[in-house]
C-alpha cells in the first residue's frame, strides 16, 4: 500500500483517496491527486527592467537615479554594480556598490550589463 500524502490545510495524516482526489476526513478539504506527484515548484526566476533573465554573479546598471533612505546620497543612473546576488526577499538583489557599501535593490530599477 502506497502513502498517502497528509492533508495540506490541516496536516491530519487520515487522508484518503476517492476518484482521483485527495479528501481529508477532519477539515473536509479536498485536493487533486495529479497536483501531489509533479515535482517541487519551478524557481522564481528574476528579470531586468527590459525582460532579460538575471543570475548570481551577474552586472547591471541602475537606470535611475535612487535615493537612499536614512543616510542620504544618491545612487546615480549609470552605476555600475558587479557580482550581484539574487535573493528572495523584499529587495531582490544582495550587492555592493563602491562608495556606498552593501545595498539591496529591486529588479526593476536595474538592466543587465
Amino acid at each position: 500500500m502506497s502513502a498517502l500524502p497528509p492533508c495540506p490545510q490541516c496536516q491530519s495524516a487520515f487522508t484518503y483517496e476517492d476518484a482521483g482526489m485527495y479528501i481529508c476526513p477532519e477539515c473536509a478539504h479536498e485536493w487533486s491527486a495529479q497536483t501531489d506527484t509533479a515535482s517541487e515548484p519551478a524557481a522564481k526566476v528574476y528579470r531586468d527592467s527590459a525582460g532579460n533573465v538575471l543570475h548570481d554573479g551577474d552586472t547591471v546598471t541602475v537606470i535611475k537615479d535612487l535615493k537612499l533612505k536614512g543616510g542620504g546620497g544618491v545612487v546615480k543612473m549609470g552605476t555600475k554594480v558587479k557580482n550581484i546576488r539574487l535573493v528572495d526577499a523584499d529587495h531582490d538583489i544582495d550587492c555592493k556598490i563602491e562608495g556606498f557599501g552593501a545595498m539591496s535593490l529591486k529588479t526593476e530599477f536595474v538592466r543587465k550589463a
